[in-house]
């Protein structure tokens, strides 16, 4: 299995979060995001104990390959 990073958040402090990343192994991203501790919120989804939930900024859909033109596979900002 080898993790691409597709894209770092340009506007977080430090550059530390959130983060795309894409796994070729499984062909799923994977996203580094802000933990969602919101009950309102959470109370309105229907979440299994094996999953979580993160919020994730507009701006990083720049990085999916699907969404910049890049094709089904990208490469990595690193």
């Amino acid at each position: 299995m080898a993790l691409h990073r597709l894209g770092k958040d340009p506007e977080s402090p430090e550059g530390k979060s959130p983060t795309v990343y894409y796994d070729d192994a499984t062909d799923n991203y994977l996203l580094q995001g802000w933990k969602v501790l919101d009950t309102d919120r959470l109370g309105q989804m229907d979440i299994p104990e094996h999953e979580t939930v993160i919020e994730f900024p507009r701006r990083m859909m720049q990085f999916f390959p699907e969404v910049n033109g890049s094709g089904g596979t990208a490469g990595t900002d690193a």
